[in-house]
């Protein structure tokens, strides 16, 4: 349990961290960006302009940054969710904090926009950091946590043919609830 907690507590300080980092990153304003840039709406334009009018190192700095600015998302955020729809989770709520960030960026950030691609561009990011080691270390630490304790045994499964069940020992039979008792279980 202990464990646990520490492990839980230094996932939520790189949060914290990871949080203050984004907002330097991406809440700095850039006036020398103020005439050149634009909202974009539409999905996939801003790569093609990547593509287009920026050298390749350029467009793979513009691209490759929006990736790996997702990618802690895709590490740390499995740790607080239940495994049942752990990556849909994780993506849905990468997707909404990063387009929260591109709208604040957009309508508070001189010299900055809205794009729509750049949402995605994190989005991406956060699923590579999921697949490629995020569900990994979440699916262990779970594994590890879950775990039953030497003084705790997991309880037997009653047999399906009740002639071939166990014997109860008084014990179980006094564990049991008053209504267990009185519908004779």
């Amino acid at each position: 349990m202990l464990v646990r907690g520490a492990v839980l507590a230094v996932v939520l300080l790189g949060l914290v961290v990871f949080s203050v980092l984004l907002a330097k990153v991406t809440l700095t304003p850039s006036p020398a960006s103020e005439d050149l840039v634009t909202s974009n709406l539409r999905p996939g334009r801003s790569l093609r302009q990547y593509a287009e009018d920026y050298t390749f190192l350029a467009a793979c700095k513009q691209a490759g940054g929006n990736l790996l600015l997702g990618v802690p998302f895709g590490l740390l955020l499995p740790f607080f969710g239940p495994r049942r729809l752990r990556m849909i989770r994780m993506t849905l709520l990468t997707a909404v904090v990063m387009a929260v960030v591109e709208l604040i960026q957009g309508a508070l950030v001189s010299g900055r926009a809205f794009d729509i691609d750049d949402v995605i561009l994190n989005t991406a990011g956060a699923l590579l950091g999921y697949f490629v080691l995020g569900r990994r270390i979440s699916h262990r630490y779970y594994t590890y946590a879950d775990v039953p304790g030497a003084s705790e045994r997991p309880e037997e499964p009653e047999a399906a043919d009740p002639k071939h069940a166990p014997a109860k020992t008084a014990r179980t039979k006094a564990a049991r609830s008053p209504l267990d008792r009185f519908r004779g279980r």
